[in-house]
């Protein structure tokens, strides 16, 4: 079902328009012409096969007890079609939690390293049909785009009416005649990632146009990564000779 988006031009003026997810380029189609090909999950081993189960039974090395008895296999549950299946959630000693466990926020240094932990924070929307997502100044050639974002999701913004048309076909234009995309943001002042839902993922959002005649199309590419080569960690050669103030010999 299309979703309906405020969305602001350059000159701040906004409009309700439609959003729907842009339909992908179909892929490579896997076996052969004349077959279709299916993807059916079956069941491998039941709790008895594991690991754990098969120590305290058989020790350590059981490796002969699988080969001449194969006591990992339960017969009657192994290869049976899975349709759906659900989340347990266990504790540390393997027992079954009859609650969801509290979720800890992990904050992590560019380095990897634990700097923070805390309880999530809850975070609202902030795309909505009330308030607009705003252009920003920074923009970008397409091609600079695909090389340092990665491209997550992308929507297409859609009119509704004549109006809406020539508002977004303007706006197609302009980008498309300049090669490049615009940065959005949301909020008051239009400088937050874009959330879709509370507790959603904020994404860096980049608004395409594309014009062929009097036909447009108006992309909003959706990233939550970006490129970026690795930071350089702490240097160890802060006694390197090369620091030193001295001039040298004289």
């Amino acid at each position: 079902m299309p979703r309906l988006l405020n969305i602001s031009n350059d000159e701040g003026r906004d409009a309700r328009v439609q959003t729907k997810g842009a339909k992908p380029v179909p892929g490579n189609r896997l076996g052969r012409p004349d077959i279709d090909i299916s993807f059916k999950r079956y069941l491998s081993t039941t709790q008895a096969g594991l690991h754990d189960d098969l120590v305290k039974k058989f020790g350590e090395d059981y490796a002969q007890a699988l080969i001449d008895g194969d006591p990992e296999t339960d017969i009657e549950q192994v290869g049976r079609s899975i349709a759906t299946t659900h989340t347990v959630y266990l504790s540390g000693d393997g027992e079954v939690l009859h609650a969801p466990p509290d979720v800890v926020e992990l904050i992590l240094d560019p380095f990897g390293q634990e700097r923070e932990r805390r309880t999530p924070q809850e975070v609202e929307a902030n795309v909505n049909d009330a308030m607009p997502v705003r252009w920003r100044r920074r923009r970008m050639a397409r091609s600079e785009l695909v090389r340092r974002f990665v491209i997550k999701r992308t929507l297409q913004i859609r009119h509704d009416s004549g109006i809406t048309y020539d508002y977004l076909f303007k706006m197609a234009r302009e980008l498309d005649e300049a090669s490049v995309v615009v940065l959005l943001g949301a909020g008051e002042k239009g400088r937050e990632p874009l959330r879709f839902s509370q507790n959603g993922a904020p994404y860096q959002a980049f608004l395409e146009g594309r014009v062929d005649g009097e036909r447009y199309k108006l992309l909003l590419h959706l990233s939550d990564m970006e490129l970026k080569p690795p930071p350089q960690g702490p240097s160890d050669d802060s006694d390197d000779d090369s620091s030193s103030d001295d001039g040298g010999e004289g």
